[in-house]
């Protein structure tokens, strides 16, 4: 009888640490789909730069809780999908309607299917993210068209960015980055439109993870001290630059590859 009493402890402590396991990490998704939130919020009062830098915390949990999760072995379906609703509320839904406020509301009624097709296509995203999560898909290396947190990157960098040409913020700056800023204010709609396709895009980007870049190794550490240097120096600019960056390396790669497949067909 103490021997039933005694497994049946250790069952139940061992279901408590799964669901502490599990727990733990949602608090942090469920901050970033707060901050998400907070960001729509503020962006419906005009705080622009404030809603901006809500979702920049939505990254920071956003970074957190899978990190957890893999910490604690924690990573669960429930997991993936309370992830996914909360990225699209976080990069999707917020960044749509912060640009919508602060950009598109002056193109009348081209500003709503614009900013529509932005959140349809990052869900469209999200999903087929699950599917391959769910059924063992995914690429470690390489995601399959731009991350949504990618895409909503440049969205709210340059609503940071472009703050400072109207005396918004008192931080430094990059002259040659700042320049092209009305140019960017301009082309929004049709940025708009090319992150939602290259959302559900095939082109592949760099997941900077499994073996890519490893953080111990020096390779790791100097590309990582270089863009925190970076950050730290001029934050709205350099954020904007290098969310740029990535989303033309996805149009470079796919353009690669695809060049290369054909060169090798007509080898064959």
């Amino acid at each position: 009888m103490e021997e039933i009493i005694q497994e049946k402890k250790r069952i139940d402590m061992a279901k408590l640490k799964k669901t502490g396991a599990v727990v733990l990490p949602s608090i942090f998704t469920i901050a970033n789909m707060a901050f998400g939130f907070f960001a729509i919020l503020s962006a419906s009062e005009g705080n622009y730069v404030l809603a901006a830098w809500f979702i920049v915390l939505s990254y920071v949990m956003d970074m957190l809780d899978g990190r957890i999760a893999r910490l604690v072995h924690g990573e669960s379906s429930f997991g993936v999908e309370i992830d996914s609703l909360s990225d699209w509320i976080s990069f999707g839904i917020a960044p749509a309607y912060l640009i919508y406020k602060f950009v598109l509301k002056d193109y009348g009624f081209w500003g709503y299917p614009v900013a529509f097709l932005y959140v349809l296509c990052g869900a469209l995203r999200l999903a087929r993210y699950n599917v391959k999560s769910h059924f063992g898909g995914s690429d470690k290396d390489y995601f399959q068209g731009l991350p949504i947190p990618g895409a909503a990157g440049i969205l709210i960098s340059f609503v940071l960015a472009y703050s400072m040409l109207e005396g918004e913020s008192g931080m430094r700056s990059i002259k040659l980055v700042m320049a092209q800023m009305p140019f960017v204010y301009a082309a929004i709609p049709f940025i708009m439109i090319a992150l939602a396709l290259l959302m559900v895009s095939s082109a592949p980007y760099a997941a900077f993870k499994g073996d890519m870049l490893k953080p111990n190794s020096i390779k790791g550490i100097l590309v990582i001290t270089a863009v925190l240097s970076m950050i730290i120096a001029y934050p709205q600019d350099s954020l904007f630059l290098f969310f740029s960056l990535y989303a033309v390396s996805g149009v470079i790669a796919g353009i690669y590859k695809a060049l290369r497949g054909l060169f090798r067909s007509k080898e064959a």
